[in-house]
């Protein structure tokens, strides 16, 4: 396969044809690349679609562009090849309108059966949206027939502050046959809003793909930003974005670890994990001066006001080694955690699952190793467990903070030299790859001939694992799902973009 031309960081892209492109995308897979990201693109004359595939150990990143005449824009389905592949076409044909010809499951994805027709949301000459109507008739929900099979709805709104989903239960007694989970109620249009932005004022979006993961998805845009500009980011601000990201992960696996406690009856721990978190917050806030994040990551580097305190981190750290222990001591907790909706490495890894979901069921998959923004200092022990069920999961959580505060602690140590990123060679794409708290974020921009951001797509690791939870809850019983999907705990903004 011709290797394509340099693009940018560790990234080569090649123009093929749309027949040319299953060929050059079954040599990237079988050479252990995986498809990372797919995006439509209007270029006004003409629609595309590129394609993103990506490895590690060592980094490489290769784009794949097929240009598309609007009147038939049709590209060969890669569902048989990439289940993600698969997931991104459907998103994209919701989207663009470009056809993915032999997709085995062709039906909507994003776009709900209210919505017209024909409409297709990010082309540049959509207008105003058309009213919206019952045009497809009712979702075509997978029906399981035979004794005693009933169903159980729920949602899609829940008593939680969290976004909308419907789960759709196939159950015999109290074990569930299949579980259906229908999202997209709120397609927020985010990409869309950074049409025509400066990439300065792209950080506040970014910021708020996910309310938990602020520094995550920040710091994945600044990457393709700085990608595209050419800008060589020094080390040292590197290194005060790893602190921030890691402190990220703090903050949300203590809110994990607690709430699967809660979810067996053990509302203390839950509390005592609350607590934790809220010092983790207040510390947020003494670092950047907000609890959240928000301002410490930006283009060309990081912002803090002060940095984390070691034996604070330590101090926080044994806390929650106390109440993990506690929580593995418990007969109760043991037995709800132990073989409870698990998913095997096979199906983690054909699926795309990322972060820890994957690393639960025994697959490694981390940004931090595959793509790193801070070489030879920011590395992660092998932090898998095999066994893919709920006491994975909760057992990953808890390796990632011992990892995470000790990672802090390094990094704090080393002393700090102020730098700023030099000018670089500006480049018409970037791409930004990032291991948030709960898998690998990737953001791909494309910049204007003024500068200004013509194309934002965001892949935040829930797009890509939501699919595991309907496959993991196969023969559990309908009382754990609440378990198992806290142990999931994917997002449903940050899906729902």
């Amino acid at each position: 396969m011709t290797p394509g031309t340099p693009a940018g960081r560790h990234r080569t892209s090649l123009t093929v044809a749309p027949e040319a492109l299953p060929d050059h995308a079954q040599t990237l897979l079988d050479d252990g690349y995986r498809v990372a990201l797919v995006a439509g693109h209007d270029d006004g004359h003409r629609l595309r679609a590129v394609y993103l595939f990506t490895a590690g150990a060592p980094d490489r990143r290769v784009e794949l562009h097929v240009p598309l005449d609007k009147t038939t824009p049709e590209v060969p389905s890669l569902a048989g090849m990439s289940f993600p592949a698969g997931r991104f076409e459907r998103e994209m044909r919701d989207l663009y309108g470009i056809i993915p010809t032999g997709h085995p499951l062709p039906r909507r994805l994003v776009r709900h059966f209210h919505w017209p027709r024909g409409w297709y949301p990010m082309r540049a000459d959509v207008g105003h949206p058309p009213p919206f109507g019952d045009v497809d008739g009712p979702y075509p929900f997978r029906t399981v027939e035979g004794p005693g099979v009933y169903e159980i709805p729920v949602g899609p709104v829940h008593a939680g502050v969290i976004g909308p989903g419907h789960f759709r239960f196939s159950v015999v007694g109290e074990t569930i046959l299949a579980l259906k989970a229908r999202l997209w109620f709120v397609h927020r249009g985010i990409e869309k809003l950074f049409h025509g932005r400066t990439p300065q004022a792209g950080i506040e979006l970014a910021e708020r793909v996910a309310g938990d993961t602020t520094v995550g998805h920040t710091l994945a845009y600044c990457l393709a930003v700085e990608d595209a500009h050419g800008t060589t980011v020094p080390d040292d601000a590197h290194r005060l974005r790893a602190i921030l990201l890691e402190l990220e992960r703090l903050h949300n696996h203590i809110a994990d670890i607690g709430a699967l406690c809660n979810d067996v009856g053990h509302s203390v721990l839950n509390s005592h994990a609350l607590r934790v978190r809220e010092q983790l917050l207040r510390l947020n806030e003494t670092v950047t001066g907000h609890r959240l994040l928000r301002g410490g990551v930006h283009l060309g580097g990081a912002t803090i006001r002060t940095l984390p305190d070691p034996a604070e981190l330590a101090h926080l750290a044994a806390d929650v080694a106390e109440i993990v222990d506690i929580a593995l001591s418990n007969t109760v907790i043991a037995d709800r955690f132990t073989g409870t909706a698990a998913l095997t490495a096979t199906q983690a890894r054909d699926l795309g699952a990322l972060g820890y979901i994957a690393r639960a069921s025994g697959w490694t998959v981390d940004a931090r190793h595959d793509h790193p923004f801070l070489p030879g200092h920011y590395r992660t022990p092998d932090l898998r467990r095999t066994d893919g069920d709920v006491l994975s999961r909760f057992l990953c959580r808890a390796d990632e903070f011992t990892h995470s505060t000790a990672l802090i602690t390094e990094l704090v140590r080393r002393p700090v030299h102020s730098a700023e990123a030099p000018p670089g060679t500006p480049r018409e794409s970037g791409v930004g790859i990032a291991e948030g708290w709960r898998g690998t974020i990737v953001h791909r921009v494309e910049l204007g001939p003024d500068g200004t951001l013509t194309r934002v797509k965001i892949v935040d690791p829930s797009f890509l694992t939501w699919p595991a939870l309907p496959i993991a809850m196969a023969d559990t019983i309908v009382p754990d799902f609440p378990l198992a999907n806290k142990s999931f705990n994917l997002s449903y903004p940050g899906n729902d973009l």
